[in-house]
């Protein structure tokens, strides 16, 4: 007779899973996939199952999305179900200006705290939510999908494994065309490019670069960041056009513990003519990758071709002929949903879990120092914030 399966059902508060990466990265790939493949194990004979409740301003879509994956809880009162003991983790993805409030309530009252980044608006506020949820004795977390993706999973192997020598630079070429909105619908929400409603590129992506580097390559120490609106008016959601307040692209270096120098472009306004929608080259002294999303591309020092500059003759030298593509080692499952995962795992049975709202502090502080130097046409130090854990 097989043993009976222990389970521990965990009710997760889910705010603001209305929007396109809400829907599809944390509810139908993240916890509706969990529930689906039976929970999260912990042992043989024992998982964790995670029993979501939607929360939202809008009853009509909360209600379209629980038939839709087969849920049954919906709420349009937050205050409601925070005051529910059930409920043990808030997950919080709304849109950034309202995430305070909502985090320092749910923490309050003893939820676990798991979020989308930015964390906050600012430093100080960001700061203020990791001191308060330590205040308050609950565990915290925030979303860094993309040291979960395959690609980038590849290239911390060939770290570990000594591949690249000393590392020298890493230079990220991140972004696409979001169009206007005048003739082609745009694909990104129009409160992305308005400052007023904490939109920007910098916000947005300087925290995602953050934790890559910081994670990867080495801690940032200081920022050289230049922002610019290359399209001056878009189209709403409404067909009203409307003036863009906030940065559509950014150029950015960093500078690493170790000496390392990394380079982002991160730009809305960029055509692809590369393998992937973000790409990370990585030059070291024994070899180089490239990697995007999934795949990753390496050239070692022995494979390095000699070329000759002379722009008089066709250049003879194919220059991809000599990369060689990392094949597929281990499963990788969805980012989101991995980071999901440890969380649960984090909650339920204590397994360490790095990635805190302090770390989601640093995101936001490196968007700060990134619109600082943007202003003062400077390089700008960043300080260490472990100071604070």
């Amino acid at each position: 007779m097989s043993e009976e399966i222990k389970i521990h059902h965990v009710g997760v508060i889910m705010n603001g899973v209305t929007g396109r990466m809400g829907t599809n990265q944390h509810l139908m790939r993240s916890i509706v996939a969990i529930i689906e493949q039976g929970g999260v194990a912990i042992s043989p004979n024992e998982v964790i199952m995670p029993d979501p409740i939607l929360v939202g301003r809008n009853k009509a879509k909360l209600k379209k999305l629980c038939e839709r994956f087969n849920l049954e809880k919906y709420t349009t009162n937050l205050d409601d179900v925070l005051n529910d003991d059930y409920y043990q983790i808030y997950f919080d993805a709304q849109t950034t200006g309202r995430r305070a409030d909502a985090v320092k309530r749910a923490a309050s009252v003893g939820k676990h705290i798991y979020c989308e980044k930015p964390i906050a608006t600012d430093t100080a506020t960001a700061l203020d939510l990791y001191q308060f949820c330590k205040e308050q004795g609950v565990k915290s977390g925030v979303v860094q999908d993309k040291l979960f993706l395959p690609g980038l999973m590849k290239i911390q192997r060939l770290i570990q494994n000594g591949f690249f020598g000393d590392i020298l630079s890493v230079r990220g070429e991140f972004g696409y065309w979001v169009f206007e909105g005048q003739s082609i619908p745009a694909q990104r929400p129009s409160w992305n490019y308005k400052k007023e409603a904490d939109g920007g590129i910098i916000v947005d992506m300087l925290c995602h670069w953050r934790y890559v580097l910081d994670n990867i390559f080495g801690k940032v120490k200081a920022v050289s960041c230049l922002g610019a609106t290359h399209i001056p008016e878009r189209v709403d959601e409404n067909g009203e056009t409307y003036k863009a307040t906030a940065d559509d692209s950014a150029y950015a270096t960093f500078e690493l513990e170790g000496g390392v120098i990394a380079h982002f472009n991160s730009s809305w306004t960029v055509r692809v003519r590369r393998d992937d929608l973000l790409t990370l080259q990585v030059d070291g002294t024994k070899g180089s990758a490239v990697a995007g999303l999934r795949e990753c591309w390496i050239q070692h020092y022995g494979n390095t071709p000699k070329p000759i500059w002379n722009p008089d003759v066709d250049q003879p030298i194919n220059f991809y002929e000599g990369w060689a593509k990392v094949p597929d080692q281990e499963h990788y499952d969805n980012a989101f949903k991995v980071q999901w995962e440890m969380f649960l795992r984090h909650v339920v049975i204590d397994e360490p879990f790095p990635y805190t709202l302090l770390e989601g502090a640093k995101g936001v502080q490196l968007a700060d120092k990134g619109l600082e130097s943007w202003e003062k046409r400077a390089w700008v130090d960043v300080e260490d914030l472990e100071q604070y854990r």
